[in-house]
């Protein structure tokens, strides 16, 4: 906001008044004056949750969009925290929307940033979001890294985040990921369990959907495919209750996808024409038209 210079003209008489009353009196019924306006900040961050909240949605050119704003008051603020979790935000949803390079160079940049503002949680948690997506891309590109050499790192970066729950689950669901790559698939459920337990706890309907998703995807690669269909079917009760239809659609293709496994492959269809169904409804023609394919 910008700042206009005014010029109050009282006459003398009221000056001396008003100054008598200022000495004299111990308070005054004049509001007080905020000692810290956090106008732009708190609207910085109702715009991140609005842009994480729109990329849990599958909408991430829509949460980029979003992003911006909150990207400006944060810079416009020089707020730190904000600063880096707007930056941490960006790197994720370009990573979903498959630009890698430019993800890991948002993250890179807000490791840096965080070492240098005094905020080593924030740039170990950048760090792991960078680790994360580097095991995930095994799933893609083979050979991309060496999930041994990226433990050590991780496992530094968890010991950093310690005093932050929410950056420890993170941390925990990316070690997971990087045991299911490995094979370790009693280790791996069980790691992605202690995310689990914290976002069961604290009623993060959306996470803990997501970490049954991850724990469905370890059983279905351990040939468990019973257990996965269960997982799965836990996934969707808390994706249904945080209304999250990208999830569901989700849960329901990775449903056929695991049936299929099972050589059940009719009620595999019947598990994409639902997902194919939510997909649609909730906009995501492109994504419902892949499943589809599936069908045929």
């Amino acid at each position: 906001m910008k700042r206009v210079n005014s010029l109050f003209v009282l006459p003398f008489f009221a000056i001396i008044t008003a100054a008598i009353i200022a000495v004299f009196s111990g308070c005054s019924s004049a509001p007080k004056k905020a000692t810290e306006i956090f106008t732009d900040r708190n609207t910085a961050v109702k715009q991140l949750d609005l842009a994480n909240f729109t990329a849990n949605r599958g909408r991430y050119e829509e949460a980029l969009a979003i992003l911006e704003e909150a990207r400006k008051l944060a810079v416009g603020a020089d707020d730190p925290p904000l600063r880096l979790r707007t930056s941490m935000s960006r790197g994720n949803f370009l990573f979903a929307l498959g630009r890698s390079a430019e993800a890991f160079a948002e993250w890179e940049s807000a490791a840096a940033e965080g070492d240098s503002s005094g905020e080593p949680v924030l740039a170990a948690l950048a760090r792991i979001f960078s680790i994360r997506a580097k095991i995930m891309l095994l799933d893609t590109e083979p050979g991309a890294a060496n999930v041994q050499e990226l433990i050590e790192p991780l496992n530094r970066e968890m010991i950093a985040v310690r005093s932050d729950n929410g950056a420890v689950a993170i941390g925990n669901i990316t070690l997971g990921l990087a045991e299911r790559q490995m094979g370790r698939w009693v280790d791996a459920e069980n790691t992605v369990k202690k995310a689990l337990s914290y976002h069961e706890n604290g009623l993060f309907l959306e996470d803990a959907a997501y970490d049954w998703f991850l724990i469905a995807s370890i059983r279905s690669l351990a040939g468990n495919y019973e257990a996965s269909l269960t997982a799965l079917r836990t996934a969707i009760g808390f994706d249904r209750r945080a209304e999250n239809g990208f999830g569901l659609a989700s849960g329901w293709q990775a449903t056929g996808d695991v049936l299929l496994k099972a050589g059940r492959g009719g009620e595999a269809a019947s598990a994409w024409r639902r997902a194919a169904e939510i997909y649609r409804a909730i906009g995501l023609n492109s994504l419902a038209e892949k499943v589809e394919a599936l069908i045929q």
